[in-house]
Formats: structure tokens, C-alpha cells, sequence
């Protein structure tokens, strides 16, 4: 099972004993957490950072000039596996314009894993920018809509 929403401090428990991976790491807080809450007899939770590749406020996500920083980090706890990059951009008005915010991201992953073997995933990519995500290089996209059609996502 996999979980890509920003995480919550007071969730982080139930992620690190019930999850396998994680593709929202956005803050060093909730790597820590998840390192400290996982429990010894399950492998180590394989993780992706979250970039948040168009510079938005509303977005969850490190800027991609902290990279260095959260990777070093993820690295050194032992109870975190280092698996990847996810990002979710901002929506952009064609085809060219969506491979041109994925590039630098594109750029970071090839470099990470060429250092590591285990970095392997690349999540990028939803049903509007999903060919665009494919020529960039993605691994891993989320097609939830391509597949259920919108969703309400507004309390009632």
C-alpha cells in the first residue's frame, strides 16, 4: 500500500506500522518520525521526496535546492529506504510546457541514481499531464481520474 497526501505529525504512527511505501517526505520532522515509529520486525519503509517542482505555496513539497539536504538525511536513517523522487506541478497549458517543469526534476533523478541503485522511481504524472510525465521519464503515475472520472473532494 502506498501514500501520497502531505502527512500529518499525529498520523505518522499508523503510516510507519501499516504502509510499505511513502511518496509524500516533505519535511525532516515527518522522515524522522516515520524512522522512529517503524516497527523493527518490518523492512524498511521505502520512501520518495516530494519536490515541489513549481514553486507553489498551496503545494506541498522541498524546493528542489534542498534536495541535497533531505536526501543526505532519508540516507542516514535506517528504518527509511531512499526509492525516488515524486512530484505533483503545477497545471500547465500544453504538452511542452508540461515536459519543460518536469526537466530539472527529471535531471535530479537521473543524477541520484546514479549514486544509488535503490533510487529507482520517478512519480510523476496524473491523467492531464500523463503523456508528458512518460516522455519525462516517469516510473510511477497516478491515474485516478482517467479511471474514476472527477471526484468530490469537498466536505459536505
Amino acid at each position: 500500500m502506498a501514500l501520497h497526501r502531505p502527512i500529518q505529525s499525529n498520523k505518522s504512527r499508523q503510516i510507519a506500522e501499516t504502509m510499505d511505501w511513502v511518496h509524500s517526505i516533505d519535511r525532516e520532522k515527518i522522515a524522522l518520525r516515520l524512522n522512529e515509529q517503524r516497527p523493527e520486525n518490518l523492512p524498511p519503509l521505502n520512501v520518495c521526496i516530494q519536490v515541489n517542482i513549481s514553486g507553489e505555496e498551496s503545494k506541498s513539497g522541498i524546493l528542489l535546492e534542498q534536495l541535497d539536504d533531505m536526501v543526505a538525511l532519508i540516507k542516514k536513517l535506517p528504518n527509511l529506504r531512499l526509492r525516488g523522487l515524486m512530484a505533483i506541478p503545477a497545471p500547465q497549458e500544453n504538452h511542452q510546457a508540461q515536459c519543460a517543469v518536469y526537466a530539472p526534476l527529471f535531471h535530479a533523478f537521473l543524477e541520484l541514481s546514479k549514486e544509488d541503485s535503490m533510487i529507482d522511481t520517478l512519480s510523476i504524472g496524473m491523467s492531464g499531464d500523463l503523456a508528458a510525465a512518460i516522455e519525462s521519464g516517469s516510473t510511477m503515475v497516478r491515474v485516478g481520474t482517467a479511471i474514476f472520472g472527477e471526484r468530490d473532494y469537498s466536505t459536505k
